[in-house]
């Protein structure tokens, strides 16, 4: 054989090697981070809350407004600096959601109530951050109380049954809970286009593949902010922002304990910082209460007495 014939050699393997055990690694981080709950979320475990407008002071009695004591917001939604733009209020349909709130009012001003059962990350929570500041710029609700409610009705988005299905009384789904029965024109009909009035962002987790969707977190939390602000809810914590809970929820006993813990809880952040899995303080709810709620219960009480005497009289008719 000849000496100078050339023999090829296989070209060396050891650089796919290199990048194969490399991307091994990088995905086992990824998982760990993922599981670790520091990755998964579109914001970043460093992001920071929108601005808080202002602190709150604690509400007292004397506080509450003509209007508090009256029939509510809704005779005020002519009102406001949007009435007069594109964003127009939407009259409720009635109640948004079906359980009973978790209120426990209490005389002790060291004890916290509704207390999170399951530890909420940073990161999960952060990525809420850009979809509250811009319901806050568009219909100009403080988004303290949107997130309040976020955090009533799933846990910010945490409860098992958020992205698909309905609740347990089969009428209300996804983040912020939107009653999808109670129609013809159901109170998710009446603000699901809420997400045209802002800008979505670029990315954010359970984006759905249609819009509007009570599952998407924009969609949703949007359309909370539309409705809060037809019903009279602005920047401040105040009575306004008590009566839009109240009609958030739906007039009933109930509805008024919901909107006394969602009001304590926005103001309790405005004042001490927004904490993710606090619980709110008794005192705080008991002091919403004695400020705005007792009025609206105290009707309650009197619309029953009237029902009993009424029932004592026709009885008395009848004998």
């Amino acid at each position: 054989m000849r000496d100078d014939i050339h023999i090829p050699t296989p070209p060396s393997e050891r650089r796919a090697w290199l990048i194969a055990v490399a991307l091994c690694l990088l995905g086992a981080g990824v998982l760990a981070a993922v599981l670790a709950g520091v990755a998964g979320s579109s914001g970043a475990p460093g992001d920071s809350p929108p601005a808080v407008l202002a602190d709150v002071a604690t509400p007292t009695p004397a506080s509450a407004s003509v209007a508090a004591l009256g029939e509510g917001s809704r005779a005020r939604d002519a009102a406001g600096p949007y009435a007069a733009t594109h964003k127009t209020r939407v009259a409720s349909a009635g109640a948004v959601v079906a359980r009973p709130p978790s209120a426990r009012r209490s005389a002790s001003g060291g004890s916290l109530l509704d207390q999170l059962e399951v530890h909420i990350a940073a990161a999960w929570e952060a990525g809420f951050y850009p979809i509250y500041a811009e319901a806050q710029r568009v219909f100009g609700v403080n988004w303290l109380l949107l997130a309040s409610i976020h955090r009533q009705e799933s846990a910010f988005s945490t409860a098992p049954s958020t992205y698909h299905g309905l609740n347990f009384a089969d009428c209300c789904g996804g983040p912020m809970q939107f009653n999808v029965t109670n129609g013809p024109l159901s109170t998710w009909d009446l603000v699901k286009g809420a997400f045209r009035f802002g800008v979505r962002p670029a990315a954010y987790d359970h984006r759905t593949a249609r819009h509007p969707s009570i599952y998407d977190d924009y969609d949703a939390i949007m359309a909370a902010a539309w409705l809060l602000y037809s019903d009279g809810a602005g920047g401040a914590l105040d009575d306004s922002a008590w009566w839009a809970a109240y009609d958030y929820y739906g007039h009933d006993v109930y509805g008024v304990e919901y909107a006394d813990e969602v009001l304590a809880r926005a103001i309790g952040w405005s004042q001490h910082g927004f904490c993710i899995n606090c619980g709110v303080e008794g005192a705080l709810v008991q002091a919403v209460y004695d400020s705005y709620g007792a009025p609206v219960m105290a009707r309650y009480a009197t619309a029953t007495v009237a029902r009993a005497g009424h029932a004592r009289h026709a009885r008395h008719r009848r004998r």
